[in-house]
């Protein structure tokens, strides 16, 4: 399967490793991967704080991108993030329909139609759950709420980790819970989104797990600024980073888990 990437505008600037590990995992599988250089941001941000207006010509922006790899043959689009998925799927055809855009709503939902989170590219299209990771860590899993929420991805990231040798899967108490990031909610209400965070850190550090995983790097940057401020030692690192991961020296999760340990 031919496969185009979406970056991320977090995981462009703060976090490549997911996106990387999202292209290694998907050639290690077999498929053909390409990146659309000219991809930007998603319109998340602008359409969730309300400015539909300025979200338009992102919006049009990242529809004609991938829309142009879809022509060139590409069969599938995936993003490793709940959210920005939940963007494409969700809130695209709204903004354009707004601006009476008819044309553009059309391709949006086109798009859309083709455009997956990780976990549901790799159980849902390519019917995998053994990607043949190995990461010997005791692991808990943060379901995000867009991807629990909008995306309804239930048990899948779960299935996938289920089947990574070495690792232990450890249940996380209230996993359902928001870890109270939300974007501009932590900026805009930080004192309800820390005392949100304090109780998802409870969470983690009660299953005793050494990673907290999550298929949004926002999710996991507000989670474990947290934990490296309470100097717990538990790391947070990408879905994608562990299905990545193997023992034959392509351990791309491992390696940031040491380095985090320095």
């Amino acid at each position: 399967m031919r496969i185009a990437v979406v970056a991320t505008c977090l995981g462009d600037a703060m976090f490549p490793q997911a996106p990387i590990a999202t292209v290694q995992l998907l050639e290690r599988l077999g498929h053909e991967v390409v990146f659309p250089a000219d991809q930007t941001c998603c319109g998340q941000m602008h359409v969730n704080t309300g400015y539909l207006d300025t979200a338009l010509p992102v919006v049009r922006h990242h529809v004609e991108v991938f829309g142009r790899a879809l022509d060139d043959g590409v069969d599938a689009i995936v993003a490793p993030s709940g959210s920005c998925v939940g963007c494409v799927r969700h809130q695209h055809a709204m903004v354009a329909r707004r601006a009476g855009d008819e044309g553009l709503a059309t391709a949006a939902e086109q798009g859309a139609a083709r455009t997956y989170e990780l976990s549901e590219l790799l159980v849902d299209v390519l019917g995998v759950t053994d990607v043949g990771a190995y990461y010997p860590h005791r692991v808990t899993y943060h379901p995000t709420c867009h991807s629990l929420r909008m995306l309804r991805v239930g048990d899948k990231p779960l299935q996938l980790l289920r089947q990574v040798r070495g690792l232990q899967l450890v249940e996380l108490p209230d996993a359902e819970v928001c870890c109270g990031f939300g974007g501009t909610f932590a900026v805009k209400n930080a004192e309800t989104s820390t005392a949100m965070l304090a109780d998802k850190m409870a969470n983690v550090l009660t299953s005793r797990a050494e990673v907290c995983t999550a298929g949004d790097s926002s999710c996991l940057m507000h989670i474990g600024g947290g934990l490296s401020r309470l100097r717990s030692g538990v790391r947070t690192v990408h879905l994608a980073e562990i299905l990545a991961s193997t023992d034959r020296g392509d351990a791309t999760a491992d390696v940031i888990f040491e380095e985090a340990s320095r």
